[in-house]
C-alpha cells in the first residue's frame, strides 16, 4: 500500500487550495467549483495529495483550539527559516522553531486557518527519493 490522499474538512476550500497553491507550491489535481468543493491538491512528487473540501456532512474542526501534535501536514524543506519567514509574511503564524540533538531542523506553524504545517530538514532523511 501507498498513500494517495490525506483529507480535511474546512470552512473555505477554495481559499485554502489557493494559499497552498501559491505559497507551498502544491498543484491542483482536481477542483470542484460547487458544494463540497473537494479540491486535490499533489505535492512536487505527483506521488501524495492533500485533499480539501467543505462537506456539512462531517465535523468541521476547530484547528486553532488544537494542539499541532494532534494533526498538521509535514513538508520537506531544504531551509525552515526561509520557508518560515515566507510563510509568516503570507497569513501564518509561528509556533515553534526547534533544532533537535541529531541537527534535524523542525519548524511548526499555522496557515491562516489555524492548521498547523511543518517544515522538516531531517538530519537523517526518511523518505526515499522519488529519483
Amino acid at each position: 500500500m501507498k498513500f494517495e490522499h490525506f483529507a480535511i474538512n474546512v470552512t473555505q476550500p477554495l481559499e485554502m487550495a489557493e494559499w497552498y497553491v501559491d505559497n507551498l507550491g502544491l498543484k491542483i489535481v482536481k477542483q470542484m467549483e460547487e458544494s463540497p468543493y473537494m479540491t486535490f491538491l499533489a505535492d512536487d512528487s505527483g506521488m501524495i495529495m492533500l485533499e480539501i473540501y467543505s462537506n456539512p456532512k462531517g465535523a468541521i474542526l476547530d484547528f486553532e483550539k488544537q494542539h499541532p501534535l494532534v494533526v498538521h501536514l509535514a513538508f520537506v524543506s531544504e531551509n525552515p527559516t526561509e520557508d518560515k519567514e515566507k510563510l509568516l509574511a503570507q497569513g501564518a503564524t509561528e509556533v515553534s522553531d526547534d533544532v533537535l540533538e541529531d541537527g534535524s531542523h523542525l519548524v511548526m506553524l499555522r496557515d491562516p486557518w489555524g492548521f498547523s504545517i511543518q517544515f522538516c530538514k531531517r538530519a537523517f532523511p526518511m523518505l526515499k527519493s522519488a529519483n
